[in-house]
């Protein structure tokens, strides 16, 4: 059952579980006073769990664009460009 807030005509203000079916209150059931209901913030989102991960949602897999360059090969695998160590000129003219 949700719980509704009212304001009384002195200004105080207090809450009462009711059905949603029931009609709203006139009168103060402890001092008789008339009363409205007035609108709350609610509660809130509540998370429950271990949290949130990148794989929860739909675009979690993909890279932004300012990720270093990775192309895909023929198989689907990404490798990252880079180029092999040069042999050294001065090392095998020396041999």
């Amino acid at each position: 059952m949700p719980t509704y807030e009212y304001k009384r005509e002195d200004g105080t203000t207090f809450e009462i579980m009711q059905k949603m079916s029931e009609p709203a209150l006139t009168t103060c059931p402890t001092t008789g006073q008339k009363v409205r209901r007035v609108i709350s913030g609610g509660g809130g989102v509540v998370y429950k769990g271990d949290g949130w991960y990148v794989t929860d949602y739909k675009d979690g897999g993909r890279k932004s664009v300012s990720t270093p360059s990775a192309e895909t090969s023929e198989n689907g695998s990404t490798e990252n460009k880079t180029e092999a160590p040069k042999a050294d000129a001065t090392k095998e003219a020396k041999s």
